[in-house]
């Protein structure tokens, strides 16, 4: 009875995560709005939906900000680790970017929202890139230098040994064996900061509006099929980056 028991369990958690996300794609063709029953099978919204101006432009936003704060994120963390590489001391300072994880989202964009009023800059796509940026380096910098501690320095020294710079280790040994590590937090910040919503709330002000901001817009006044139809296709856009994130972290082949 005990197996049967925590079979039952498993499959009741799996049940209650998957079916609601399974009723979404489904009534995303469906011609009736939700919650209306099945009445047939359409492409109405998803035509909607690529015809709507402001949902793309909402679109673009979330996907500028996603890029320039990965971007930014994963500069940092090889600029840090460049520096530990020549003998810089960051283990100390990595409480700094743990705190990022830690602290409650709310609690950053807060704050945040706070700094950017204390300096009177204003609020917009680039409040947006550097508060993404920040929650990124809280994945990016743990991670990655995690990955840098795991290095055999053999190569460093050896490649020392053979006549190359320092700067030319890091370039051509370290770098190298970090790219992996490198991908795969890249994309795990893109896939965090496209989908964040709470930061977006506090620092988006409004002039600038992301893809969760305008999807919340939407469902203000119902559920609207179109609702349905993104978040279908943002659901296999998301499925797709995180299968080639585990891909690369296991070291095993996309395809």
């Amino acid at each position: 009875m005990g197996k049967f028991l925590k079979l039952f369990v498993v499959v009741a958690s799996y049940l209650f995560l998957y079916v609601p996300i399974i009723v979404l794609v489904v009534f995303s063709f469906n011609t009736e709005s939700y919650p209306s029953p099945w009445k047939g099978f359409t492409l109405e919204w998803y035509y909607e939906l690529f015809y709507s101006v402001y949902l793309w432009k909402a679109f673009c936003n979330s996907l500028i900000v996603a890029v320039f704060s990965t971007l930014i994120s994963v500069t940092i963390g090889v600029l840090l680790i460049f520096y530990a590489a020549q003998g810089g001391r960051i283990g100390k300072s990595m409480s700094l970017f743990y705190g990022n994880i830690i602290i409650p989202e709310t609690v950053l964009a807060v704050s945040l929202l706070g700094f950017f009023t204390l300096v009177s800059m204003p609020l917009g796509l680039l409040t947006l890139i550097v508060s993404h940026t920040v929650l990124g380096l809280g994945f990016v910098v743990p991670m990655v230098y995690a990955r840098f501690l795991e290095l055999d320095y053999r190569l460093t020294e050896a490649s020392l040994m053979l006549g190359a710079t320092p700067i030319q280790t890091f370039f051509k040994v370290t770098l190298p064996l970090l790219l992996p590590t490198l991908i795969t937090t890249a994309l795990l910040v893109f896939i965090i900061s496209f989908d964040d919503f709470i930061l977006s709330y506090f620092c988006a002000g409004s002039s600038s509006q992301t893809l969760s901001l305008y999807i919340l817009s939407m469902i203000r006044s119902g559920v609207s099929p179109v609702v349905n139809a993104l978040s279908t296709l943002l659901l296999f856009l998301s499925s797709a980056l995180v299968w080639i994130f585990f891909s690369l972290k296991t070291r095993k082949g996309i395809f």
